[in-house]
């Protein structure tokens, strides 16, 4: 986990270079739709667009079924009591039918992004504030019973096992992807953003692996499997107090409320975007006059997404997020390059270092995860691809305003 982490974050942090280049240079909505679009053309845009689609949703439906396990863990360690397995455990998990915690927690995120981007950004920090600090205790208690021994052998499946982890966790770094879509809300964007991006990537990279080292430490790795609200549970078992664990379970259903606020935050963007390129209805582009979000976008997210959490088994689906992932960064590495050839002249507010080495790099590193990733993945992601083929011929080839510019 720990090399699986590092990987993954030498992936992203090369891309994160690429995103920032292209975020300073064309700051709008969209993120890496918006950049293929204006790189390497509608039809690569529109595979994109789904490709994000569809790690937005599902990532957001799975952070969203682990916030249950991790209130359950509250409750209990509050009131000795917990929602039943039936509706609060992930769906198809031991007879699990309905996740009722992941629903209400997409609700209530829904809600807070009608409200305005303003009040969810103020909300968002304050909540990234308390689950830094989280995670830190969490680190601080658990190397207190960390043991060497629990991290022998250090590579018990080998290189392969590291790839194929890297590949599996690597849609935990969308956030770098989710920063872009902002681009349109955003003081002083071409500073900003770029900022944002790099920063965010490094201290993320650098917190992933400060607790997978604590964790990997207290315990076997063996005992992670099946293991509810697994940092708490190493808490309580180091300390034999209750309190450390319910400090970390508020935390965790903080930290996931946050993340699930920001990832169905960045799906309504990308819908705006392709929404005003013709894409897709232009119902998804409108906007409140009063709040100025996209409302009924927004109703239609969070309606997905909430059936995705509380119906539907996830576990093969969340390496398809991955796989979107990875090829949406690849995607915006190779429009740097594209973007330099075709329009040097345009204001770059930040250049990436040793162009092109950094983008060439950063394509090679996604496809090597993408090798990593068993074959069904790449059976769903084509299908999901044909499906996005017969939408395009049959909707948004006729109603692209490209093509209609083309026509007349």
């Amino acid at each position: 986990m720990l090399l699986s982490f590092l990987l993954a974050g030498i992936t992203a942090a090369l891309t994160a270079l690429c995103y920032a280049e292209l975020a300073s240079t064309l700051p709008v909505s969209g993120s890496s739709y918006s950049y293929a679009y204006a790189t390497l053309g509608e039809a690569v845009a529109y595979g994109v667009g789904w490709c994000l689609l569809l790690e937005y949703g599902v990532s957001a439906a799975a952070i969203a079924v682990g916030w249950g396990q991790y209130l359950n863990e509250l409750l209990q360690q509050l009131w000795g009591w917990q929602l039943p397995h039936a509706i609060s455990a992930p769906p198809g998990q031991d007879g699990a039918l309905f996740n009722l915690p992941g629903v209400l927690l997409v609700a209530l995120c829904g809600l807070l992004l009608m409200r305005g981007a303003q009040e969810s950004a103020a909300v968002n920090a304050v909540m990234v504030l308390l689950k830094l600090a989280v995670l830190v205790m969490f680190a601080a208690i658990a190397f207190t019973a960390f043991s060497a021994s629990h991290l022998a052998p250090f590579m018990p499946m080998g290189m392969a096992g590291v790839g194929a982890a890297a590949s599996s966790i690597f849609f935990s770094y969308i956030g770098i992807d989710a920063v872009s879509t902002a681009g349109e809300e955003v003081k002083n964007p071409r500073r900003n953003l770029p900022l944002a991006i790099v920063l965010s990537l490094l201290i993320v990279t650098a917190l992933y692996i400060l607790v997978a080292l604590a964790g990997l430490g207290a315990q076997p790795w063996t005992e992670f499997q099946g293991q509810e609200a697994g940092l708490a549970v190493i808490l309580a078992r180091i300390t034999g107090a209750a309190w450390p664990a319910v400090v970390l379970s508020i935390g965790a259903i903080v930290s996931i409320f946050s993340v699930t606020l920001i990832v169905i935050y960045g799906q309504t963007r990308i819908l705006f975007a392709m929404s005003r390129d013709g894409m897709l209805p232009a119902a998804f582009g409108r906007v409140h006059p009063r709040t100025l979000t996209p409302v009924f976008n927004t109703v239609v997210v969070c309606v997905f997404i909430g059936l995705l959490a509380g119906l539907v088994p996830l576990d093969a689906l969340v390496d398809l997020t991955s796989m979107g992932t990875l090829i949406a960064f690849a995607v915006v590495s190779a429009g740097v390059m594209v973007l330099r050839r075709t329009r040097p002249e345009l204001h770059r507010g930040f250049r990436v270092p040793l162009y092109p080495l950094v983008p060439l790099a950063s394509i090679g590193c996604c496809l090597y995860l993408v090798a990593s990733l068993p074959r069904t993945t790449y059976l769903l992601f084509g299908g999901m691809l044909a499906v996005a083929a017969l939408v395009y011929a049959g909707y948004s080839r006729h109603h692209s305003r490209l093509q209609a510019g083309s026509r007349r």
